[in-house]
């Protein structure tokens, strides 16, 4: 019994042990499943880590190979291989919608919503999703629109152009335009603000990038809507050519020298009438224009046809020009068109050689000028040597617009290569010696977006834009010796506004002895209270919308100077006198200027080379 006994009192004891043993099983269980979940979900993090780095990669990879086809598909086009330009775009669009396929993988989207880091994915993929919408939306289209056309049949010709093919596809490069504009704006809208540096950089590259795309095709759909019908595709187009000489310089160039119309019927380019800026005489009454300009540059600009440009403003100039010339011949205009002899110079070299046939011409170059005009004798002959070969002033303008004349009639017959044609001119627009005006407001609100506009206010001038512009005081053909430049120089900011100086050296060049061994009609033999060899110029500075031009200084001490106003834009007038050899340097300081942005400045062209004249903008090293 005392066993049986000990026995069941061993028995509960065993029992109790054994729920005490299944208490602590229960116990380690939500443990162990609480580090299985841990550890699995640790696995599926490290996971989705990987999976996320994998497709990042991928993105990166894609966009870089991408990239990486933009310079062959840029050398296709300029090389006329549009079948090499399909197939690189075809390769350049497997990449981005690789990339756009990896960014909108699930798992991405999913990481884009995550607070912190989110923003970062989203990022990456607005940009993967932006390349393939330039690739497939604007690319393709564009490179479609490109080997559909031909180039050298839309040179003007003396039988005419046909311009459907381009009135045809100037819708599909207007969808393209806007289709990339969409995705600009979608990058532009992201907050750079808290993304990495890795995710940050790309990004404002890219956007950098787009921006300068949709600018290029936004101008190539805007030229696309408006340049068959200003070429005479619906109706016949005539427009007042003002060829001017930057021998004697003018704000917008050179004094308007050889005028002519030239006519555009369905790409049919002919001359009519031909004639020069003297032989329209003097206005009165004078054309009208704003009182601003009249204070600037007087009531000139309204009574001679050779001072209509004394203004930079080309709306105003050209305006003024066709009302000139519709009161003297009573024939009518449908714009201006304005080039000077350096931009003449760029189309002969497209064009080839022009040889000179008139006999009225090749009798006066029998003095030695030549019969036959390239792109490296033509500024030479027309700014120089006519003058010291020719010495009746009627003959040197029969001259100039004889071989003006040529060198047009040599373009109405297709001569040369369209796109060096479309590339000298481009050139010329950038300089700023091609300029156009239409007298159709509808044409004219798409041209004043660019600069070929010749505008000092409007959508064409940059926030911080600054001019440099030159009107000859002399009363001659002295501007041809006259070496500039000019340079901005950013001060300390002040009050919190901007500080910039513009800084203009000219130099005389003309030799010693000028007053005697140049021709009378070249120095002005003193006409107008200049002595002979020496040049006077009056030097225009403007300065960005609402600034202040406070001071100017001329070789490097404080002088007066006239300050203006014009359209909003602070103006500041020195006129500057250079004896054979002189050189001098003019400052005009501008101050209160509210824009933040990079400055830039525009300037007269001159015979020189922009790039000789325009340089790099200064720091006055500001602590």
């Amino acid at each position: 019994m005392e066993n049986s006994q000990e026995t069941s009192e061993i028995k509960p004891n065993s029992k109790a042990k054994g729920l005490s043993s299944a208490r602590k099983t229960t116990r380690r269980r939500p443990l162990l499943l609480t580090l299985i979940s841990l550890g699995t979900l640790g696995l599926i993090g490290l996971a989705c880590v990987a999976w996320l780095g994998s497709k990042g990669a991928v993105i990166k990879s894609e966009l870089n190979a991408a990239t990486l086809l933009i310079e062959p598909l840029k050398t296709n086009i300029t090389n006329d291989n549009a079948g090499d330009a399909s197939g690189t775009v075809k390769q350049l669009r497997a990449h981005t919608a690789a990339a756009k396929e990896a960014a909108n993988d699930p798992l991405w989207t999913l990481a884009s919503s995550l607070p912190g880091v989110g923003s970062n994915f989203a990022a990456v993929a607005e940009v993967a999703r932006s390349a393939d919408d330039v690739a497939s939306l604007g690319l393709e289209p564009l490179v479609k629109v490109y080997s559909s056309l031909d180039w050298e049949a839309l040179l003007p010709s003396s039988s005419g152009t046909d311009l459907a093919p381009l009135e045809t596809a100037s819708p599909g490069i207007s969808s393209a335009a806007h289709a990339v504009r969409l995705s600009a704006d979608r990058l532009n809208q992201i907050d750079v603000n808290g993304l990495f540096p890795q995710v940050a950089d790309p990004l404002t590259q890219a956007r950098d990038q787009l921006n300068d795309v949709t600018g290029a095709l936004n101008a190539a759909a805007n030229a696309s809507g408006i340049a068959p019908s200003m070429l005479g595709a619906q109706a016949p187009r005539n427009y007042l050519l003002i060829i001017q000489n930057n021998a004697e310089a003018r704000a917008s160039g050179g004094i308007p020298g050889a005028l002519a119309v030239l006519s555009l019927d369905r790409g049919k380019l002919t001359l009519g009438s031909q004639s020069s800026a003297g032989a329209m005489g003097v206005r009165s009454p004078v054309v009208p224009f704003d009182l601003e300009q009249q204070q600037i540059y007087s009531g000139r600009v309204g009574k001679f046809m050779q001072d209509a440009n004394l203004t930079p403003d080309f709306p105003t100039a050209a305006s003024t020009a066709k009302a000139m010339w519709e009161r003297k011949t009573g024939e009518g205009v449908d714009g201006v068109m304005s080039i000077d002899p350096v931009a003449l110079g760029y189309i002969l070299d497209a064009t080839g050689p022009v040889k000179i046939t008139n006999p009225e011409l090749l009798a006066l170059a029998a003095s030695g000028l030549p019969t036959e005009l390239t792109g490296k004798n033509v500024v030479h002959t027309l700014l120089s040597d006519v003058y010291s070969k020719i010495e009746r002033p009627n003959l040197q303008d029969a001259y100039f617009a004889g071989v003006a004349q040529d060198i047009f009639a040599a373009l109405s017959e297709g001569k040369g290569n369209a796109r060096a044609l479309l590339a000298g001119l481009t050139r010329g627009v950038d300089e700023g010696r091609v300029l156009v005006w239409s007298a159709v407001p509808a044409e004219q609100s798409v041209i004043a977006k660019y600069t070929l506009s010749g505008s000092i206010s409007g959508p064409s001038v940059s926030p911080a834009q600054f001019g440099v512009y030159f009107n000859d005081g002399t009363g001659a053909k002295m501007d041809y010796y006259v070496k500039r430049t000019v340079q901005l120089v950013k001060e300390c900011p002040k009050d919190g506004y901007e500080q910039t100086t513009v800084r203009v050296t000219s130099t005389n060049s003309a030799p010693a002895d000028a007053a005697t061994s140049l021709p009378a009609y070249v120095t002005g033999d003193g006409a107008f209270g200049v002595p002979p060899g020496t040049v006077q110029t009056n030097i225009v500075a403007y300065g960005p919308v609402q600034a202040n031009v406070e001071s100017a200084k001329l070789d490097g001490h404080r002088t007066e100077f006239a300050p203006y106003l014009h359209s909003n834009r602070p103006v500041g007038v020195l006129a500057v006198r250079l004896a054979p050899g002189e050189s001098k340097t003019v400052e005009f300081t501008f101050g209160k200027i509210a824009q933040h942005t990079e400055p830039n400045v525009v300037v007269t062209p001159t015979v020189q080379d922009v790039k000789d004249v325009t340089l790099p903008t200064q720091n006055a090293g500001c602590g």
